[in-house]
């Protein structure tokens, strides 16, 4: 708890006061900052004792802002398990945020689609999760400060923001599927038969973060909702070869709707 108070005092002395919204911006996933006044870009490298983005596409920014006369931080760039972080320097950056004062948090990452019905470039609102990362962000000495020792998991998506999503996405006339997501190590994509498997226990959508900041969440009984650009078809029966490439760019092709959609659900908030 020490180190994550020294972070809030160092990032509240830096400026950054009274956020009530967090975002998480996934890979490929930029432009929603054009919607936001910023006030201030702070390099995570600057943050004394905050962990350090090593993924290049992954910017390494906290981000202060409005929208709205709304105050915003945001995640320019995440942790992941495969650039070597533990779990609790994964979700260090989201206890941070909720000891700022955030009230609702909104995550974003781009993601294999499992579920036939997904196409590249869908956007998917993720109903519901399956961990099958290493460990769990919640193992070790628990935090009585910031959430009980066995939350429930039984809504990990709130329900109210992801009607706020839909409805929105409604208005904006963006279709907007729902989910399963699978969260998996990584760096490697899935084999064959691991598609298989993950279809068969229920994904609909496969990723490598998210899970364990929406733990971080519940944990703290901090609001959250969680969308996934699909950025790449993986049909086991018709898998093609892809790249880091070619899913940035198809994230890159979803971002603008994406934006649109998560400004205006922070209008409504």
């Amino acid at each position: 708890m020490e180190q994550l108070n020294n972070v809030k005092d160092f990032l509240t002395e830096a400026g950054i006061h009274n956020p009530t919204i967090g975002i998480v911006l996934g890979t490929g996933l930029h432009q929603l900052l054009n919607f936001i006044d910023i006030k201030k870009t702070i390099p995570y490298t600057d943050i004394p004792g905050f962990p350090v983005s090593t993924v290049e596409f992954h910017k390494g920014n906290f981000i202060y802002g409005t929208i709205a006369n709304k105050n915003i931080v945001v995640m320019q760039g995440r942790f992941h398990v495969y650039e070597g972080h533990s779990m609790e320097q994964i979700i260090f950056p989201i206890r941070v945020m909720k000891l700022l004062g955030v009230q609702t948090l909104f995550l974003s990452n781009a993601a294999g689609g499992i579920n036939l019905n997904f196409k590249k470039g869908d956007l998917v609102l993720i109903d519901d999760h399956i961990n099958l990362q290493t460990g769990n962000p919640l193992t070790g000495k628990n935090f009585d400060e910031l959430g009980a020792r066995f939350p429930d998991m039984s809504e990990p998506y709130t329900p109210s923001l992801k009607k706020l999503l839909q409805q929105k996405a409604g208005e904006l006339n963006i279709e907007l599927k729902e989910g399963v997501y699978a969260a998996v190590n990584g760096p490697n994509l899935e084999t064959k038969a691991e598609y298989r498997y993950l279809k068969i226990i229920g994904a609909d959508l496969v990723g490598m973060s998210t899970v364990p900041e929406v733990i971080a969440a519940n944990h703290m009984q901090l609001p959250c909702a969680a969308i996934s650009v699909i950025t790449d078809e993986c049909d086991p029966d018709n898998l093609k070869p892809v790249n880091i490439a070619e899913i940035i760019k198809a994230a890159g092709k979803a971002d603008e709707k994406l934006s649109r959609l998560l400004y205006l659900a922070i209008l409504s908030l």
